[in-house]
């Protein structure tokens, strides 16, 4: 299993009975492929679709129906799809329990940089999608990313470099190394990953980390 799906596959655990849940783009619409049986969850995507289900099988496909990330993807019973501006409704209406998004970089202040994306220096491509939106309009915010960068420079920050999406949104953040809360004290390590010591997910976060007793 690869890292992206080793994180999707924990943010799966995430969902709970009665939750709508907004799936974003990268990561977090795998998240769709490992929900716990027995688990009712309503999932919603930004582009207009309530009530889906894991990616279709191929040669199944029907390339009008798809996620966040255009992917294509099998239905639930009751699924309805419908126009960007109905969507936006559901979200900046307080409808949504919970989303699960990507980022660039995420601080222990809850601070997320998800929307300009680096080209050169100190120059960013607009990248702005419903992030924003979500950020504020669902109940609770987790993050999914990769621990760091491909030249192992941490995303996890003490303060966010890269231009806010938001200030103060993030709950939770999940890696392919830990699960961190972010609370008023700070950025508490609730978990690590099977294999990985406490000691390599501190050595690889530039943010300052609690670290209680009796980690699972």
């Amino acid at each position: 299993m690869g890292v992206k799906e080793i994180i999707a596959q924990r943010a799966a655990k995430e969902f709970q009975d009665g939750m709508v849940v907004n799936l974003g783009f990268g990561i977090p619409v795998m998240a769709a492929n490992y929900i716990d049986d027995g688990v009712d969850v309503t999932l919603q995507s930004e582009n207009g679709i309530l009530n889906f289900g894991p990616n279709a099988p191929l040669g199944t496909e029907d390339h009008t129906i798809c996620n966040a990330a255009g992917t294509p993807i099998t239905t639930a019973n009751g699924c309805s799809i419908f126009d960007i501006a109905t969507s936006f409704l559901i979200i900046r209406g307080g409808h949504v329990d919970m989303t699960i998004l990507g980022a660039l970089e995420v601080d222990q202040h809850g601070n997320i940089a998800n929307w300009a994306i680096p080209n050169k220096e100190k120059k960013y491509a607009p990248g702005v999608g419903g992030a924003m939106d979500l950020l504020t309009g669902a109940k609770k915010v987790v993050v999914t990313t990769t621990h760091t960068t491909k030249d192992g420079s941490s995303k996890i920050k003490k303060d966010c470099i890269m231009p806010l999406s938001a200030k103060g949104a993030v709950d939770r953040i999940i890696t392919e190394l830990a699960v961190m809360d972010v609370t008023d004290k700070g950025l508490v390590l609730k978990e690590v990953m099977p294999g990985v010591s406490v000691e390599h997910v501190v050595e690889c976060t530039d943010a300052e980390l609690i670290v209680p007793e009796g980690l699972k």
